[in-house]
């Protein structure tokens, strides 16, 4: 027969809980100091050469040969930036990259998350040796196929305008395949076959589930093809002939008997700046997308 025990009875304490040792409070990991510092050698490298652009640019001509060099920005950056809209249609380059740079970009992350999504979730006939052509045009140099890319657009009349430069980049195998190996592993099939339930059509889940999933991987693969589309000079130079690009107007700045490193430089940090403000954008959007994940995981 069990019997309740008398209240009065002392219960015994549970034995104390061996304390913890507090990590990262105060006392830094072994080779922590030397971690940073190593990343403060590396960010201070790839900094540097934006810093020097800057102080070239806000220096006078003269100043740029002084010996020691001048370390700290002078007060004729507006002079030198005015300086280069005269010396060069720069406007107009800059309008004319942006055009082309956000055009092939939202073509490009569209056109190759609609690919990856179809190699990668759909199933059809001759699926993976298409996926082979795509890639395997990758491997062909892009000096090739220049002479008879440039006869098609003088074919179509296309010399001169943005559009030569646009249609040929809307779509890339290296974008088709990126895309294709994230969404093969990003959006498991479950999730597809419920919303197929739902009465979700092929695009419907390519716009509602493909895509929010992908958001991580497209905003890498529209930075890199932002930047490659902003820094790309040889085909627009053989192609858009009085009609330039960013990169083929700097040519412009720095050709002659003698360059202006001052105008030169000032032209770099005016065709820098946007991509950095790209890069912070699309940073966040990829910064965002792993914190979720995370959460989610």
């Amino acid at each position: 027969m069990t019997t309740l025990a008398d209240p009065q009875t002392p219960v015994a304490a549970p034995p104390p809980r061996p304390a913890r040792r507090r990590r990262g409070f105060g006392y830094p990991r072994k080779g922590s100091i030397w971690t940073y510092a190593a990343l403060l050698a590396v960010v201070a490298g790839s900094v540097f050469p934006l810093y020097w652009s800057l102080v070239v640019s806000s220096q006078t001509p003269d100043a740029v040969t002084q010996v020691p060099p001048a370390l700290v920005p002078g007060g004729h950056l507006f002079d030198n930036i005015a300086r280069v809209f005269d010396t060069t249609d720069f406007g107009l380059a800059l309008l004319n990259s942006f055009i082309v740079s956000g055009s092939v970009t939202v073509s490009v992350v569209f056109f190759s998350t609609l690919a990856g999504f179809a190699f990668a979730k759909l199933r059809f006939r001759g699926r993976r040796w298409l996926l082979a052509l795509a890639v395997g045009t990758s491997m062909v140099p892009h000096q090739l196929g220049v002479i008879p890319l440039y006869i098609m657009m003088a074919d179509l009349g296309w010399t001169g305008h943005l559009a030569a430069v646009i249609v040929p980049g809307l779509v890339t195998a290296f974008g088709v395949f990126f895309m294709t190996q994230y969404l093969g592993r990003a959006v498991p099939d479950e999730l597809l076959e419920a919303g197929r339930v739902d009465g979700c059509g092929t695009f419907r889940l390519y716009w509602h589930v493909v895509l929010p999933a992908a958001r991580p991987a497209a905003a890498v693969l529209g930075l890199f093809t932002f930047m490659q589309a902003w820094n790309d000079f040889f085909w627009p130079l053989v192609v858009l002939q009085d009609n330039p690009t960013v990169q083929v107007a700097l040519s412009a700045l720095a050709s002659g008997y003698t360059t202006d490193y001052t105008l030169t430089l000032t032209g770099t940090l005016l065709a820098t700046l946007p991509i950095l403000v790209v890069f912070m954008v699309l940073g966040r959007q990829i910064v965002g997308g792993i914190m979720q994940g995370a959460v989610k995981g």
